[in-house]
């Protein structure tokens, strides 16, 4: 299975593309969306709309899977990340891709085994997960890994589940 792995932002999108055969898993890119500051955000937002559909489009991934908004307390920045957010789902959904949605401690759970891990407890196991020789950078595309490994894991799970049923 080929899944696109998105963490959405208004400056910095990450994206991350890992492929599982059986329970290996490889990287096959992953890096960043920039959107330049000065932009007027419907510019921004549209730069990454057409980033993502471009993505799907190259990697041609089976499914998608996207990091849940976690709200801080600078309601400005909620915002404009939510509407980061909401043009990625719009892409991966004009892309004819499924998109699974994951909670931040979801990921954090399902590529560390513990769902408080710090940033660098992450980006070694994604490190290692992937057998990477080093740390994916910047660190919105280790992220972005991160919620493509935990959505191959789940599905790989919700498959062995329905296999027994």
């Amino acid at each position: 299975m080929r899944v696109l792995g998105i963490d959405p932002g208004t400056a910095t999108t990450g994206y991350g593309v890992v492929e599982g055969v059986g329970g290996d898993l490889k990287s096959l890119t992953f890096g960043v969306i920039r959107t330049p500051a000065g932009q007027p955000l419907p510019a921004r937002l549209q730069l990454i709309h057409r980033a993502v559909k471009e993505l799907a489009t190259e990697w041609k991934p089976e499914t998608s899977a996207v990091e849940e908004l976690f709200f801080s307390r600078n309601v400005r920045t909620a915002m404009s990340v939510g509407q980061a957010r909401g043009v990625t789902l719009l892409a991966l959904a004009d892309a004819g891709l499924d998109v699974a949605e994951y909670t931040p401690s979801a990921i954090k759970q399902a590529v560390t085994g513990y769902g408080n891990a710090d940033k660098a407890q992450m980006q070694e196991m994604v490190r290692l997960l992937l057998n990477l020789s080093e740390t994916p950078r910047p660190d919105d595309a280790a992220d972005a890994l991160a919620v493509a490994i935990c959505h191959f894991h789940s599905a790989r799970l919700s498959a062995l589940y329905e296999e027994q049923t």
